[in-house]
């Protein structure tokens, strides 16, 4: 993940911060220098590196304007919570609500070092086209590894409802869409249709993160076989793994897809060396000892979830919240992912769809 200045108006009052890192002891002396860089990835909540000391720290903190989920208390029991049992979650140190520190609720976590797989730093790093079947390998059965974790031990079982839970995803989403809409897209109102006529309603409940991609897992810096840690637990819960699995492999840019689709995402997901979606599906029902039904469902489900998240950032940007020039095409993306989804439902698959 990239690390670049502070963007113009994100910027942190490093005076106050230097105050709270010293009342929690994360550092001797408010004297102390302390640099403070920005990641550019990302388009939700703000993410900065802190070095201090000899330290480094991450601090986290929503973005002015937002108009829907960005709980940093939440995010923040979560990652206390996994710290608890799970050794694959950054260890979170602090936590503060106090707007007047710095103009914002945000907490600090450890700084994992590693290999992240972003597109920006694809750039930077040759990875041969063999390396992706190890790479994918790993990042699935990290994958299972999280859907099976027990999340009473971990004293996550407040932290969602499992009962109902696809059935409120596919109610919530709608209306979340509905209400950050800006322009009509018509096949944004089919899918929610349709997504509400074949929604399961049996399913299995599990610890899920609703954003596992290849650009929020660190690697170990000396081996593909190793995660070092899953980032962005913002949108974790309790609820339906298949659901998680869907966001996933909507994530998951192919070679058989137009252009379009493979420019939206970035990812190297397309690259030679990694499975298609499907296949992803067939190893994470190897890895977890199941069958995938109503596959379709799960993979537009996540596909619209996409979608208006990134209305919802688009809304900022068109109302004037943010002056981010990256948001300003997002809207166009919105527009993407829904024709495919409404493909998707038309071809009945999850593949060569157009």
């Amino acid at each position: 993940m990239m690390e670049q200045k502070v963007r113009k108006g994100e910027e942190l009052n490093e005076i106050n911060l230097k105050k709270f890192l010293k009342e929690n002891d994360l550092i001797s002396d408010i004297k102390s220098e302390l640099n403070v860089l920005q990641f550019s990835n990302g388009f939700s909540n703000l993410t900065y590196s802190l070095a201090i000391e000899n330290k480094e720290y991450v601090i986290r903190k929503p973005p002015k304007g937002a108009v829907y989920g960005h709980d940093m208390n939440r995010e923040f029991k979560v990652l206390k919570g996994l710290n608890n049992g799970f050794d694959k979650a950054p260890i979170a140190y602090a936590y503060s609500e106090d707007n007047s520190i710095i103009g914002t609720s945000f907490y600090i976590m450890e700084k994992v070092n590693g290999k992240i797989i972003t597109p920006r730093e694809l750039k930077e790093r040759s990875i041969p086209n063999k390396d992706y079947s190890t790479i994918s390998k790993t990042w699935l059965k990290t994958f299972v590894e999280l859907h099976n974790l027990d999340y009473n031990k971990l004293g996550l079982s407040e932290l969602g409802k499992p009962d109902g839970y696809v059935e409120r995803q596919v109610r919530n989403w709608g209306k979340q869409y509905l209400k950050a809409a800006t322009e009509e897209i018509k096949e944004a109102k089919l899918i929610m249709s349709w997504l509400d006529k074949n929604k399961p309603t049996k399913y299995k409940h599990s610890l899920i993160h609703n954003d596992y991609k290849y650009d929020n897992v660190v690697f170990s810096s000396n081996s593909w076989s190793i995660i070092n840690s899953i980032l962005d637990w913002e949108m974790c819960t309790i609820g339906d793994p298949l659901m998680d699995l869907g966001t996933s492999i909507a994530y998951w840019a192919e070679s058989s897809d137009p252009p379009q689709l493979k420019s939206t995402f970035n990812y190297p997901t397309s690259i030679k060396g990694n499975p298609t979606r499907l296949e992803v599906v067939e190893m994470y029902e190897k890895e977890a000892g199941i069958t995938v039904n109503n596959l379709v469902f799960y993979y537009v489900f996540g596909l619209f979830k996409i979608a208006v998240i990134v209305q919802q950032i688009y809304y900022r940007y068109n109302k004037g919240l943010t002056s981010n020039e990256k948001f300003k095409d997002l809207n166009k993306i919105t527009d993407i992912l829904c024709k495919t989804g409404w493909q998707s439902i038309q071809k009945n698959r999850i593949e060569n769809i157009f």
